[in-house]
């Protein structure tokens, strides 16, 4: 046991009060997950902690075993969003840089647990608080500069260039350095943004110098006494008076910059000489004509079809609206009190004012919605540590509103390499498989050792075979059970989630005996939770997949067909196995597909008898290359090895996981944000088993 960075002393006051109602009131964010947790026997629903799902409103964090790579500065992240006072717990986690040390160390046991709780409250209510309880800095939240378009802010880059959609120089802003840190960096720099004092008629002809000077279009404050290029956009300079007889004359019109041109007499030759379709213009400067795709001479915009400006009419500030550059309302008295001056309403995006610009050129490229709307959308990033997600999946959904267009799902905990170094002995790869899959150790533990067997002509007993199967079996209960707490905390349904937390915990570790003992338990559960009038309805239709798109496990066989790798196991088939199948292919299928399994798995492991986890076969000094395939919680996995002289040298795998992730896309298209979730999470994905 190990308590560090505590500090010891008096306390008066309101800091004794503090400090007992810390100690009595422990609310708990866990890392990597719950999920996590319980699949390692971590029992954190007893342990009379409130658990909640943003670090926002903990006061502890609890990090359950070691923290991947992929995770540690999402950590750092998670750690400096909780309010302070705040403590650490870390139960076998052995180093958690960046963050700070933990206050209280303790084994990854449930007794480990207890007694870290026990300590951390003594701790806390003896007032020995961090020192850093103020600050905490880690280079997970320094700040990065990364560039965008200030005409289309979704472009964005790790390095200067100019934008593939209008040719304009990227604008650097800063944002945070692992892209975990929220939005704040989303904002343009404030050097950058045009300062409103100097903006608010810098563009004017008696402020530009003459004929003789240069400005920029969009900067009317960048004044230059030879053409050149906008320093702030890399748009081309233009003559101030061309400037200012587009948009900054003072004929400040009544806010008709959408007008179309044939409403303003003075625009009729342009029409007549844009002419028909195959006619380009800038929606800058409408008076230069190209009959070919291209770049604006003035600007450097891309030019479009001259109809599709004629459509929207001319940008916001051409003659008519006067002062379109002008982001936000300002006030021109000076110029007779006239209302709608067009171009004054406040920029859509914060920071990036839109000037000149038309709608044409606003919306281009934009996606469009199934309303035949194009507008913009919002991208939202989800996880690595979300409720009712999986750990270590980071989900970033593209919202239409409240109807999602486009997601994205990444692991940030798989790929990692299986061989640590050019050779392993065979136990020290067994162990390795089974660590880096802490959601379904067993199975990955058979899955190695079966492959290492068939590499090495090695045959496991009848006996020994059944009991691995049973094992495998016993898992299988538990990580269906695990995926309903999570589920049920997601959905909202809390009695689910305790109850089938509860389970999970008494069985994964269990004998025989204790299985039946919890069996009737298990069943209850599932029948209340397939007769749950509220589950179905929020569960039906959702998500639905169809046959073609490829899946694997409970996810493919609730579409009523598909394979399961027990089917040609001969000692399942001895035990009674056959394959069940769901149909409707939605998330409700789904749940009841994982339901059955879980029902099947108690008859196999009575039929079996025995629960042995498989042991590392002895294959001293033996060459070879074998292959197995198992049927895991999530689907069948497959790993190849090749043997040198006993040790492993080669090795490859491919998980269900891997196939199951790219079907994100599809169960969350059109949905909306809530039902999107639970589509996700109908998946029942590991991102510790992606290794795309």
């Amino acid at each position: 046991m190990t308590i560090a960075g505590a500090q010891e002393g008096a306390m008066y006051g309101i800091r004794r009060a503090v400090a007992a109602a810390m100690a009595r009131d422990l609310t708990a964010f866990v890392l990597p997950g719950p999920s996590v947790a319980r699949s390692m026997g971590i029992d954190l629903a007893n342990a009379h902690l409130r658990l909640v799902g943003t670090p926002r409103h903990a006061n502890l964090l609890i990090v359950v075993g070691p923290l991947p790579p992929g995770l540690r500065d999402a950590a750092a992240v998670t750690y400096a969003q909780m309010p302070r006072p705040r403590a650490i717990l870390a139960l076998g986690a052995g180093d958690i840089a960046p963050l700070p040390d933990a206050d209280v160390s303790a084994p990854l046991t449930r007794a480990g647990l207890r007694s870290g709780l026990a300590d951390l409250r003594r701790v806390i209510a003896a007032g020995a608080f961090r020192a850093d309880t103020g600050e905490f800095n880690a280079p997970a939240l320094e700040v990065r500069v990364e560039y965008t378009c200030p005409m289309h802010p979704e472009i964005i880059r790790d390095a200067p260039g100019d934008c593939p959609k209008c040719g304009m120089t990227l604008v650097p802003r800063e944002t945070a350095s692992d892209g975990h840190g929220g939005h704040g960096g989303h904002d343009m720099p404030r050097e950058d943004r045009p300062n409103p004092a100097d903006h608010a008629h810098a563009g004017h002809a008696q402020d530009a110098g003459g004929s003789g000077a240069y400005t920029c279009p969009m900067h009317p404050e960048v004044i230059s006494d030879a053409p050149g290029k906008c320093p702030k956009c890399g748009m081309n300079l233009a003559k101030a008076e061309e400037v200012e007889s587009h948009g900054h004359g003072h004929g400040h019109g009544h806010g008709h910059a959408s007008h179309a041109p044939s409403a303003h007499g003075d625009h009729a030759g342009q029409d007549d000489k844009a002419g028909g379709s195959g006619a380009y213009t800038c929606p800058m400067h409408p008076e230069v004509i190209s009959d070919a795709p291209g770049k604006c001479p003035k600007c450097g915009m891309n030019l479009v079809k001259a109809e599709e400006v004629e459509s929207h009419g001319p940008g916001p500030g051409h003659g008519h609206g006067g002062h379109g550059g002008h982001g936000k309302q300002q006030d021109h008295s000076g110029h007779d009190g006239h209302a709608g001056h067009g171009g004054h309403s406040k920029a859509a995006i914060d920071g990036i004012e839109p000037h000149f610009m038309s709608m044409v050129e606003m919306t281009k490229d934009q996606p469009r919605s199934s309303d035949g709307l194009q507008m913009d959308w919002i991208k939202v990033p989800f996880g690595p540590f979300f409720p009712g997600l999986p750990a270590g999946l980071r989900l970033t959904l593209t919202l239409d509103g409240d109807t999602v267009a486009a997601s994205d799902a990444t692991s940030l905990v798989g790929a990692t390499d299986l061989m640590d170094g050019p050779q392993m002995r065979v136990a020290d790869f067994v162990e390795r498989l089974a660590t880096m899959m802490p959601l379904s150790p067993v199975s990955y533990r058979a899955l190695a050792c079966a492959a290492i067997e068939v590499a090495a002509g090695v045959e496991p007993d009848h006996d020994a075979r059944r009991a691995r199967a049973a094992a495998v079996e016993r898992e299988r209960i538990a990580s269906h059970l695990n995926w309903l707490a999570e589920f049920g905390l997601q959905s909202g349904f809390l009695w689910l989630a305790a109850r089938a937390g509860a389970l999970q915990l008494a069985v994964q570790g269990a004998d025989v005996a204790g299985i039946a003992t919890q069996a009737g338990a298990i069943r209850r559960l599932s029948r209340r939770v397939q007769a749950a009038p509220l589950m179905r309805m929020r569960l039906r239709r959702i998500a639905r997949i169809g046959k073609d798109a490829p899946a694997s496990g409970p996810v493919e066989l609730a579409r009523g067909g598909g394979s399961d790798a027990r089917t040609g196991d001969p000692t399942l088939k001895d035990l009674g196995f056959e394959m069940r199948v769901r149909n409707g292919g939605d998330a409700l299928a789904r749940l009841r597909q994982r339901c059955d399994e879980i029902a099947q798995s108690l008859d196999l492991i009575a039929a079996a008898g025995r629960i042995a986890v498989p042991q590392v076969p002895d294959v001293d000094r033996v060459s070879g290359e074998g292959a197995a395939r198992i049927e895991t919680p999530r689907g069948a996995a497959q790993l190849r090895v090749k043997l040198t002289d006993g040790r492993v040298v080669e090795a490859d795998l491919d998980t269900p996981s891997d196939v199951n992730i790219a079907l994100v896309e599809t169960v969350t298209a059109q949905q909306e944000l809530g039902d999107a979730l639970s589509a996700v999470a109908s998946l029942d994905l590991s991102p510790w088993e992606v290794r795309g």
